[in-house]
């Protein structure tokens, strides 16, 4: 039977890769994590679990003709142009699917972050943008491949626009903001270079990833993949009930995040164990704390635990950690163990 191109491979069926499917997962429930930087050798399930995360997901209501698809419950985040039509009359919604915006390797500034026409705002008194990738992104997954390989400055305004979930244009004097809330995830191979430390800390979450070494997990790939493309269509049936449950525990979470408190003793922790790693600036502690959050919320919990603390730091400290020229930071998980053991 050939192969649906249409078909796409379920998100449960992925076999192991626990680290990276659950930074996938806390970024779609919160975007506001800053994404997620995926290293590893080719042919680890990288792309297959970005693009089944997406499919995943139920539609989302969007804004009918907006370039921005903004969410007309979200006031408080829509563009401007939705915001105006919003005062005059109830916006129009149509439903569509979170997509994978791919962002190539040679893209440039102007077409990450779209141009604004200054001769027109100059003859007609009004701005006139033009939509680029981070546009298409907003409410979606932002995928860049060999990041590592990607213009710094492009990486900067990328993780910039992670971070504060709007994108802002200036240009002679004339500037245009438009909502861009997504969840961005770079993949690369560190064999073929590594990415400044500095971008590298703005990244929210880190996973490293390899082949699976254990030969039943491995054969279990296989026959998983072999089924899939015999007939993705039973293939997909067979994951079904595992997806939904899965869809619904993610878009509850979302619901819950904002109600997920967390005591002062847990924001001491964190500190504590900042200051233990010798980690730099602020960010490190408040990405555990937010990861520690999402994580209580994706539980079905509204106060956050100790667990969810170390858990949090698995993921969002190993590429914070000080390195030497031509070495990898590692992350001492003993100090770790020490400081969430201190009464």
């Amino acid at each position: 039977m050939t192969l649906q191109h249409n078909a796409v491979y379920p998100f449960t069926a992925i076999v192991g890769q626990e680290d990276m499917k659950l930074a996938l997962i806390l970024n779609v429930i919160n975007p506001l994590l800053g994404g997620v930087l995926i290293k590893g050798e080719k042919g680890t399930a990288k792309s297959t679990a970005v693009r089944a995360l997406a499919d995943l997901l139920p539609a989302m209501e969007v804004s009918t003709g907006c370039p921005f698809h903004c969410d007309p419950a979200d006031v408080s985040r829509l563009c401007d142009s939705c915001r105006g039509r919003s005062e005059e009359q109830t916006l129009p919604v149509q439903s569509v699917k979170m997509r994978v915006v791919e962002l190539p390797v040679s893209a440039t500034e102007d077409r990450v972050v779209g141009t604004l026409d200054i001769e027109h705002a100059i003859k007609q008194g009004e701005k006139k943008f033009d939509p680029g990738i981070l546009a298409q992104a907003n409410r979606n997954i932002l995928y860049v491949d060999e990041i590592n390989l990607l213009d710094d400055h492009v990486v900067d305004v990328l993780l910039d626009a992670a971070a504060m979930g709007v994108n802002t244009v200036e240009r002679e004097g004339v500037s245009y903001s438009h909502p861009a809330r997504f969840v961005l995830v770079g993949t690369m191979n560190p064999e073929e270079g590594d990415i400044r430390p500095q971008l590298l800390d703005r990244f929210g979450l880190s996973v490293a990833v390899a082949g699976e070494n254990r030969p039943e997990c491995r054969v279990e790939v296989i026959k998983r993949r072999l089924g899939y493309e015999q007939d993705p269509a039973a293939f997909g049936r067979q994951h079904q009930e595992e997806q939904a449950k899965l869809a619904a525990d993610i878009m509850q979470a979302s619901r819950l995040l904002p109600h997920v408190t967390i005591k002062d003793e847990l924001l001491l922790l964190v500190a504590k164990l900042a200051i233990a790693l010798d980690v730099d600036g602020h960010r490190a502690d408040i990405t555990v704390i937010k990861t520690a959050m999402t994580l209580a919320a994706f539980d079905g919990r509204e106060a956050v635990e100790p667990e969810d603390v170390k858990k949090a730091a698995r993921l969002a400290l190993p590429h914070r950690m000080r390195r030497r020229p031509f070495e990898d930071g590692t992350l001492d998980w003993d100090k770790v163990e020490a400081v969430l053991a201190q009464p």
